[in-house]
C-alpha cells in the first residue's frame, strides 16, 4: 500500500499538437498534450491531466455540446471516447485511418468524422444504451483531396467541409430535396477553415492564402424541404439484404459532383460569391494557418505562420485589431461561449496562450521547456518545483495549480543541475555556460553569479543544509569548486578526480561532500578539515550518480554497469548493491542493429533518489520505467510505466515487421517535412514540402527523478515533461490493526456515548479517510485537549498526517488548527526523538498550513486596508471643502487624509 503511487498531473508541456477546445461554460479549457489532455479551469486558476492516454499523439479532439463527452483521436485513427465528468474510457474505435478534423452537431445527437476525402456521419452516443457506441449513419463522397475542417449550422441540419483541393463542400444531415451536396470554388489553396453564419445558411470560407470569401444563400434554413418518402418497405428489405451481407452495418452513401447538370440543380439551393477579402498586403506572403469564428458577436480570428493574429467583424471585414504571440506558426485556435476569451496553441514552441481581446490582456500564458527537462527539485515544503532545461531556463511550477509562475532566462546555454536551499527561497542552477547562479523566489531575480577562474562547464551542484556552501563539479576541467553563498567569493578548488565530475551531494547532517567521476571513484570531501578527502571508495565501473540518504547515514552509489551499491560512509564499507540493468527493460529504436535485450546490457540508472523515509530508492534512466527498491531487502518494490506514447522512439522491444522491408526499416525511408509543417516550395507540379526539413521522433528516457519531502508523493522529468505520481488513498482499503469488534456501527456507537479517544483509536485501526473525518469533527473543541493528552503514542502521528490531508481540503481551519496546536505542544518532546521518521509527516504539515496562511494572510491584508480607507473616508465626510483650492490647499489635504488614516490605524491597533 505505501507504494500505490498513481499518475496525478503533468507539468511543464502545455500543448503539443492538435484542437483547442472549451467547455461549455466557456471557464476551463481541454488542450492536447501529446497522448493526454489537460483541462485548464482558468477561472480558479488550476490545470489538471486526466489519467487516460491513447497510444499516439492526439490529433483531434471533439467535444460534445453538453461538455460530458469528448472524442479523441490520434495520429493513426485509433479513437477514445471518454467521459469528462467520470474522467474515463467509455468506448474504443479504430477508424483504420488518419482522421484530420471531427465535430459534433450543435444538437449533440450526430458528429462528423473527416478522413481522406470522405466525410462520415454518426450518431453520437450516449442518447440510447447501445452496444456500439460509434454507429455509421451516412458517407459522404465530394471532394478530390484530403478534407480539411468541418463546421455546422445552428440547427444541426447541414454542415460544411474544406478541402485540400481548394473546394468547399456543403452537405445535408438529412436527406433535403433542394439541398444534397453543394460544391464552392473560389480558393486559390487549401481551405483552412469555414463558417456557417448565425441561423443561416450564408457561408465564409478561408484559405491558406489569406484569402477570405463570403458566399450567400438564396433560401433560408426554413426553407429545407423534407425528401418525399419512397417505397419504404422495399428500402428496408434492400438494408435488410446488405447487413446479411456485411459483418457490420454500412451507412448511406451520398455521392456529389463539383459540376452537376441543370437538371439535377433545378429547384436546388444556389449560392453567390457576394466579397472576396484578403488578409495580406501587396508583397505580403503570409501563410494563414489556423481561423476561430464566434457566430454571436461576428468575431473571425485568424493565426497565420509568423506568431501574428488578426481580429476581424464580418461580414464587413473590418480590422479591429493584430498582434505577434509567437515566433513560431499559430497551430489552433479556438473562442468561447461568451466571445470574451481567445485561446491559442503554438505546436513549434509548446505555447498555449489565452488571450482577453477586449481588454487585451492574457488570462493565462504557458510554455514548456522548448528542449528536454534535465534537472528538477522539490522545495523543502513540497509545494514548488523547479525544472531546469537544455534551452537555459529555469522554471518554478505550483504544485497544487501545476502552472509555473516564474521563468529565469539569464542563462546562455543548456541548465544541467538545479536544486533549493533549505529555507526554500532561493533558487540554484549550474549550466554549460560556465556560471551557477542563484535566483531570489521573493523578488524573483538573479542576486547572484558564481564563476570559475577558468571557463569550465559545470555539470553538477549540490547546496549544504545551511545554505552557505555552493559547490559544482566541472566535467571538462575534473575539478570541484567551492563559493559562499554570502559574499559570492570562491573559497576553494577541489582537485584530485580523473575524470568528468558526475554528481555531486552533500550529507544532510554532517559537513560532508560526496563527488562521483567517470575515473570510477566516489570520493569524500571533509568540509570542516580543509576540504581534504576523507575517503575515496573505488567503483568497478564510471560512476554516473550520488546521493545521502535523508539521514545522512548511507550513501547510493549507481554506475555505469547498471549496479547500485550502498555504502557507510563512516566506515567505508559497502552494505548491500542492487543489480538493476535487467530491471531497466529498454525499449528497440528503429533505428537499432541490435535487439533491446543485448542493448540492455551497456544501460544503466541515470538518476537516484532516496524516499523521505529512507527505506526505499527511486531510480531511473533511458527507458520508459522508474524502479523503487527496497533499501534493506535489495529487492524490486514496484516498476512505473511512466508513458505508453508510441509516438516516441525505444517503446517496444521488437521491431513490427509490418515496417521491415527487404532494404531494410520503413523508418530509414524520410519522407521529408510534407503537408503542414515544411517549408512549402512555390514550383509547379510539387506538392511535398521542403525535402531538407527532417522529422525524426524523440527517444523515451528519464532524466531526473526526486521524491517530494512530504513522502505523499515523486516526480520524474522525462520526455514527454514533468510527470507527477502521488499517493491516492481514496481508493485503497488500508486497515491498521484490525480487530474483529471494530466496525463503521461499533464506532459511530462509541461517539455516541462520547468516548471519543477510543472512537479515534477504532476509526484509524479501520483506515477510513470519510469516518476518521466524521469522529474527530464530532469531538467539540472544548475537548480536543483532554483527547489529544489520551491519545496513545502510536495514534499521534497517524492524526498529525491525517490533519495535514485534511488541511487541503477542509473549510474548518481554526478547528483543525486548534487539533495540530494541542497535539504539537502534548507530544512535542515526545516526536523529537523520532524527529528523522517523522520528517515527512511534519513537512506535509507544514506546506498545508503555510499554503492556508498566504492565502489568508493576503486577504487579512487586504480587509485592514479596506477597513483604514472607510473610517478615514467617514471621519472625513463632516469636513467642508473650499470650491477653489491652492495648490498649497491640497498639500494640507493631503497631510489632513494621512493623518486621519494613521489615526484611524491606531484606534484599530487599540481596539
Amino acid at each position: 500500500m505505501r507504494f500505490a503511487y498513481r499518475f496525478s498531473g503533468l507539468l511543464g508541456t502545455v500543448y503539443r499538437r492538435g484542437n483547442l477546445s472549451f467547455t461549455r461554460d466557456g471557464n476551463s479549457l481541454l488542450s492536447p498534450v501529446g497522448n493526454r489532455i489537460s483541462l485548464f479551469d482558468l477561472k480558479n486558476n488550476k490545470c489538471e491531466t486526466l489519467p487516460l492516454a491513447t497510444r499516439l499523439n492526439i490529433v483531434c479532439v471533439g467535444l460534445s455540446p453538453d461538455g460530458s463527452l469528448a472524442i479523441l483521436i490520434d495520429e493513426e485513427g485509433a479513437a477514445l471516447l471518454v467521459s469528462l465528468i467520470g474522467k474515463c474510457v467509455i468506448h474504443q474505435f479504430y477508424f483504420h485511418k488518419p482522421v484530420h478534423s471531427v465535430s459534433f452537431s450543435p444538437d449533440g445527437k450526430k458528429f462528423v468524422v473527416t478522413k481522406d476525402n470522405l466525410a462520415y456521419l454518426y450518431h453520437a452516443p450516449g442518447k440510447k444504451r447501445e452496444f456500439n457506441a460509434f454507429v455509421l449513419d451516412k458517407t459522404y463522397y465530394g471532394p478530390y483531396d484530403e478534407t480539411t475542417c468541418i463546421d455546422w449550422t445552428d440547427d444541426s441540419k447541414c454542415f460544411a467541409v474544406g478541402s485540400k483541393d481548394m473546394s468547399t463542400w456543403v452537405f445535408g444531415a438529412e436527406r433535403w430535396a433542394n439541398l444534397i451536396y453543394y460544391s464552392l470554388g473560389g480558393h486559390k489553396d487549401v481551405i483552412v477553415a469555414c463558417f456557417f453564419e448565425e441561423n443561416s445558411l450564408d457561408l465564409y470560407t478561408i484559405s491558406q492564402d489569406a484569402a477570405l470569401c463570403v458566399w450567400q444563400c438564396d433560401t433560408e434554413l426554413d426553407g429545407l424541404k423534407p425528401m418525399p418518402p419512397k417505397n419504404a418497405a422495399k428500402e428496408k428489405k434492400a438494408a435488410e439484404d446488405d447487413e446479411e451481407l456485411l459483418e457490420e452495418p454500412k451507412g448511406e452513401e451520398i455521392h456529389g459532383k463539383a459540376d452537376p447538370s441543370e437538371e439535377e440543380t433545378r429547384n436546388k439551393v444556389k449560392y453567390s460569391r457576394v466579397a472576396k477579402y484578403f488578409f495580406n498586403k501587396e508583397g505580403d506572403f503570409n501563410n494563414l494557418t489556423a481561423a476561430a469564428y464566434h457566430k454571436k458577436t461576428h468575431l473571425l480570428v485568424t493565426g497565420f505562420a509568423s506568431g501574428v493574429f488578426h481580429l476581424h467583424e464580418l461580414p464587413d471585414f473590418n480590422l479591429i485589431h493584430s498582434l505577434s504571440i509567437s515566433d513560431q506558426r499559430i497551430a489552433s485556435i479556438s473562442i468561447n461561449c461568451t466571445g470574451d476569451w481567445i485561446a491559442f496553441g503554438c505546436s513549434g514552441l509548446g505555447q498555449l496562450l489565452v488571450w482577453e481581446w477586449q481588454s487585451e490582456s492574457y488570462v493565462l500564458k504557458q510554455q514548456g521547456h522548448f528542449n528536454s527537462m534535465v534537472s528538477l527539485a522539490y522545495s523543502p515544503d513540497g509545494q514548488y518545483i523547479i525544472t531546469g532545461g537544455e534551452d537555459g531556463k529555469v522554471k518554478v511550477w505550483n504544485t497544487s495549480s501545476s502552472f509555473c509562475f516564474v521563468t529565469f532566462t539569464e542563462h546562455n546555454s543548456g541548465v544541467t543541475a538545479v536544486t533549493f536551499t533549505s529555507t526554500g527561497y532561493v533558487v540554484l542552477s549550474a549550466s554549460l555556460d560556465g556560471t551557477v547562479r542563484a535566483f531570489d523566489l521573493h523578488r524573483y531575480r538573479n542576486f547572484r553569479t558564481f564563476t570559475s577562474p577558468r571557463p569550465s562547464q559545470f555539470s553538477c551542484l549540490a547546496v549544504d543544509s545551511s545554505g552557505e556552501i555552493v559547490a559544482a563539479g566541472s566535467q571538462d576541467s575534473f575539478e570541484i569548486f567551492i563559493w559562499s553563498m554570502q559574499s559570492g567569493r570562491l573559497l576553494d578548488v577541489l582537485a584530485g578526480h580523473e575524470g568528468p565530475i558526475s554528481s555531486l551531494s552533500f550529507n544532510p547532517m554532517k559537513c560532508v561532500l560526496a563527488s562521483a567521476s567517470w575515473d570510477k571513484t566516489v570520493k569524500l570531501w571533509d568540509m570542516l578539515d580543509s576540504w581534504r578527502t576523507k575517503e575515496t571508495f573505488i567503483i568497478n565501473s564510471d560512476v554516473l550518480v550520488v546521493a545521502f540518504r535523508p539521514d545522512g547515514k548511507e550513501l547510493a552509489v549507481a554506475a555505469l554497469n547498471g549496479q547500485i551499491t550502498f555504502w557507510d560512509h563512516d566506515s567505508a564499507v559497502q552494505t548491500g548493491s542492487i543489480e538493476g540493468r535487467h530491471d531497466l527493460q529498454m525499449g528497440r529504436k528503429e533505428l537499432d542493429k541490435i535487439t533491446a535485450k543485448q542493448a540492455a546490457k551497456g544501460k544503466s540508472f541515470t538518476t537516484l533518489c532516496y524516499s523521505a523515509d529512507g527505506q526505499s530508492i527511486l531510480a531511473g534512466g533511458l527507458s520508459k520505467f522508474v524502479c523503487i527498491y527496497n533499501v534493506k531487502e535489495q529487492i524490486l518494490m514496484k516498476k512505473f510505466e511512466i508513458s505508453c506514447n508510441h509516438s516516441l522512439d525505444a517503446m517496444e522491444e521488437y521491431l513490427d515487421r509490418r515496417k521491415m522491408t527487404e532494404f531494410g526499416s520503413m523508418a530509414l525511408i524520410d519522407e521529408g517535412g510534407g503537408g503542414d509543417e515544411g517549408v512549402a516550395i512555390p514550383l509547379p507540379g510539387v506538392k511535398r514540402g521542403d525535402m531538407s526539413y527532417r522529422h525524426f521522433k524523440p527517444e523515451i528516457r528519464v532524466t531526473c527523478v526526486r521524491f517530494c519531502p512530504t513522502g505523499r508523493s515523486w516526480a520524474a522529468t522525462t520526455t514527454e515533461g514533468l510527470l507527477l505520481y502521488s499517493l491516492d488513498s481514496g481508493l485503497i482499503f488500508d486497515p491498521f490493526e484490525l480487530d474483529i469488534d471494530v466496525t463503521p456501527s461499533n464506532i459511530h456507537k462509541t461517539l455516541n456515548q462520547k468516548e471519543y479517544t477510543m472512537a479515534i483509536v477504532m476509526a484509524f485501526k479501520l483506515n477510513e479517510k470519510k469516518l476518521i473525518q466524521e469522529v474527530i469533527e464530532a469531538v467539540p473543541s472544548s475537548e480536543v485537549d483532554v483527547v489529544c493528552s489520551s491519545l496513545p503514542d502510536l495514534y499521534v502521528e497517524k492524526l498529525l498526517e491525517f490533519l495535514a490531508s485534511a488541511f487541503e481540503t477542509s473549510c474548518h481551519l481554526e478547528f483543525y488548527l486548534i487539533w495540530a496546536h494541542k497535539l504539537l505542544m502534548l507530544h512535542g518532546q515526545k516526536l523529537k526523538t523520532r524527529s528523522v521518521k517523522l520528517l515527512p509527516v511534519i513537512q506535509f504539515l507544514q506546506k498545508s498550513i503555510q499554503r492556508h496562511f498566504e492565502d489568508v494572510s493576503k486577504l487579512c491584508e487586504w480587509n485592514i486596508y479596506n477597513i483604514k480607507y472607510a473610517l478615514a473616508i467617514s471621519q472625513q465626510r463632516g469636513m467642508k471643502r473650499a470650491a477653489e483650492e491652492t495648490p498649497g490647499d491640497e498639500e494640507e489635504l493631503d497631510s489632513d487624509s494621512d493623518y486621519l488614516m494613521q489615526e484611524a490605524h491606531k484606534d484599530n491597533l487599540s481596539s
